[in-house]
């Protein structure tokens, strides 16, 4: 069953009302989405530490990659021009990073504070070919949007 979007909304609004801190924001909000939905099977963020790089932050699933810099894979693309990344077939993305050989496709979503400063990425991965749509992303930028832009 695809995930009721609203539901989630509503969910992620109710546990985040009032807090301010990005990592507990950032770990409820990786919580809430990685168990809404079977496709789901890593889901978390990758956080803007310096000029250029990422480090992982709270996430829901396996390992993953500890540091992804901008100029590398799926994460650094969605950090780097600043746009959602859909992909497919991870195969078929030049400079993709296997941090699991099990992942098929993923969604990468840049995160802006209220100053329109990129804070982090948010990576869901699946071990499904195809697995997201443009439903999928325009759902979670509006969550992010609103959890992490006010």
């Amino acid at each position: 069953m695809r995930v009721d979007y609203e539901t989630l909304n509503n969910t992620i609004a109710s546990l985040t009302e009032g807090e301010t801190d990005q990592i507990a924001l950032m770990a409820t909000v990786a919580c809430e989405v990685h168990h809404s939905d079977a496709r789901f099977d890593w889901t978390g963020f990758y956080r803007v530490v310096a000029p250029e790089l990422l480090k992982i932050g709270p996430y829901q699933g396996g390992h993953g990659c500890l540091v992804i810099p901008f100029s590398r894979g799926v994460c650094g693309a969605a950090a780097s021009t600043g746009r959602v990344q859909l992909v497919p077939d991870v195969d078929a993305f030049e400079g993709h990073i296997a941090c699991a050989s099990s992942t098929r496709s993923e969604l990468v979503l840049p995160i802006f504070d209220a100053s329109d400063q990129l804070i982090a990425v948010f990576d869901i991965d699946s071990d499904q070919p195809d697995a997201f749509d443009e439903e999928d992303a325009t759902a979670l930028s509006q969550i992010l949007h609103q959890v992490f832009a006010k």
